[in-house]
């Protein structure tokens, strides 16, 4: 029997779907001022279906992302608001983990805006460390280059928490990063674990069989999204522009998850558009196969 470390799904997709108001840049922060409780109860279902780890709502919470807002200088204030969400889906659930969610600075999926290594090293340990004293891990997510990976390691490795990394790769490649280096590049870095999030489900497998020659444990996450373009990518667009593929419905995706789990793979779960009903069927199906989650 092998212990499964079952994530949660997406968060931010899940609010869009629930919350009432169309989507802006700051929605998924936004929503926890506007709507109390609501970012808990998405991290509730997620238990509910399985999952062990609840990841914080505090992707976007960064400087760069409320700049001339309303929120802007209130990053401690936020961090909180999003640690009481996932604790209260904690603590109401009766166990579980914490995962400290940190995405990338300035845009997702755009490597060439990344801030330069010491800068971004500086940002990425504010963040981490105002996670750290209520989180089990940092988790950083969406990480689309080597420069990223290496400033977003160092940074929160300043906590002394555990660090999971995850990459994001090309939805037709997924040796590549979103940057075009190869995944193969990250070798000499040494997280506490390695995924790919936010991807394509059928470019995973790629990426694992890199992961898998590292003897770190690793994972993968992926998206339910119609395929993240090249032309979208230039656009500087806003996964708003994105469509849910209609193909990845629960039984679907869970397929995925079971085959990275046969490729070695101890971590797994959903990013953006992946729901309660998708984790529930990766946890049924786990059970079915006489592994067990952790």
């Amino acid at each position: 029997m092998t212990g499964i470390t079952l994530l949660d799904g997406g968060m931010g997709q899940e609010l869009i779907h629930r919350a009432p108001e169309p989507p802006t840049g700051l929605f998924g922060t936004q929503v926890m001022i506007d709507h109390p409780g609501l970012v808990a109860e998405v991290h509730r279902d997620y238990f509910n279906a399985g999952a062990s780890i609840a990841t914080t709502n505090s992707y976007a919470i960064h400087h760069d992302r409320f700049e001339g807002t309303p929120q802007e200088g209130r990053q401690s204030a936020l961090v909180d608001l999003a640690m009481a969400e996932a604790e209260a889906a904690r603590a109401a659930h009766g166990s579980g983990r914490i995962a400290g969610s940190i995405g990338p600075l300035i845009w997702s999926y755009r490597p060439e805006a990344h801030p330069d290594y010491a800068t971004a090293t500086a940002l990425y340990a504010e963040i981490s460390n105002l996670l750290a004293p209520r989180v089990d891990l940092i988790l950083c997510e969406t990480v689309a280059s080597i420069d990223h990976a290496r400033a977003a390691l160092d940074g929160a490795r300043t906590t002394g928490k555990p660090v999971w990394l995850s990459v994001t790769v090309d939805d037709e490649n997924g040796s590549l990063l979103r940057s075009g280096e190869p995944v193969a590049d990250l070798a000499d870095l040494t997280p506490d674990a390695w995924l790919a999030n936010c991807s394509a489900p059928e470019a995973m497998g790629d990426a694992l069989e890199v992961f898998a020659r590292w003897g770190l444990p690793f994972g993968a996450y992926a998206n339910g999204f119609e395929e993240i373009t090249k032309a979208f990518l230039k656009r500087m667009s806003s996964v708003d522009e994105l469509s849910a593929r209609r193909d990845m419905g629960p039984k679907a995706y869970a397929k995925f998850a079971l085959g990275w789990i046969e490729q070695g793979a101890t971590i797994v779960g959903g990013c953006c558009e992946i729901g309660p009903a998708h984790i529930r069927e990766i946890a049924r199906q786990i059970k079915a196969t006489s592994n067990d989650t952790v």
